[in-house]
């Protein structure tokens, strides 16, 4: 038992000294498992540095845009929601001009923007003896105009995100294709060699996956967020749009009567 444990223990003793051996060699520079995000970007072909720059822009890009949307929305809510009271109680006192007069002075509100221009197209009218049903219908479709106009404003850039967050993980995808050519060339050109040959292509293919996701990952949040934000405009525009026109006939039905 005594003999046997101690073969045993030799062998062990063996195992463990081959283990440590070959983690040594393992971890030696000139193995190449110093393997750093770093020296990865530097060792990276002319293919895939071209697509990581490409994926780059269009991140500065939608970065722009997301910061430049969120500024136009946080001060079109704002502004409306000091402009509806104030428009409000004007409207309730018949005082049509300092309607006008506190929707120039909110330019950044979809609802001013909205309300100004029927306001005016009524104005144009209201010095008529009789505003007709024609009349009321010109400035039904001056508020339709205006609600198109601000729409396709808040929609502005939102077709850039879409792009991009469709787009950047097949541009990651072409850069993978190239990393997966060089990792066949790397294993055909060093059929002897370990797993270091290939090592470069493959996570040169994995580095541009990963940021043509990361890319396109935030850039469709956005749009889905930023959509469901000018839907919400665009309802509050309709709902301020009907509320005017119901103003404009219960005023028309005032001077008709007698």
């Amino acid at each position: 038992m005594t003999i046997l444990t101690s073969l045993l223990g030799t062998k062990a003793l063996g195992l463990l000294v081959m283990l440590q051996e070959g983690a040594t060699a393992g971890a030696s520079p000139e193995t190449g498992t110093q393997f750093t995000i770093t020296e990865m970007v530097k060792n990276m072909g002319g293919v895939a540095i071209a697509v990581v720059v490409v994926l780059l822009i269009m991140s500065v890009y939608s970065i722009a845009i997301m910061v430049e949307r969120y500024l136009t929305y946080s001060a079109a809510k704002k502004q409306s929601r000091e402009f509806a009271p104030r428009v409000a109680q004007a409207l309730k006192n018949d005082r049509i001009e300092e309607a006008i007069n506190i929707s120039d002075k909110h330019r950044k509100s979809h609802l001013a923007m909205v309300v100004s221009s029927g306001l005016q197209e009524f104005r144009a009218h209201e010095a008529s003896a009789d505003i007709s049903g024609d009349e009321i219908e010109a400035s039904k479709r001056a508020l339709q105009r205006a609600i198109a106009i601000k729409t396709a404003e808040f929609k502005r850039g939102l077709s850039g995100l879409a792009t991009i967050g469709s787009t950047a993980p097949f541009v990651g995808l072409f850069g993978t294709v190239f990393g997966i050519i060089n990792a066949f060339r790397g294993m055909k050109n060093a059929e002897s060699a370990g797993i270091a040959a290939v090592a470069g292509g493959i996570s040169e293919a994995l580095f541009t996956t990963a940021l043509g996701l990361l890319v396109a990952v935030p850039a469709v949040w956005l749009f889905n967020y930023f959509t469901g934000k000018v839907d919400g405009f665009v309802v509050e525009m309709d709902n301020s749009a009907s509320e005017l026109v119901d103003y404009f006939i219960k005023n028309r039905t005032k001077q008709l009567k007698p």
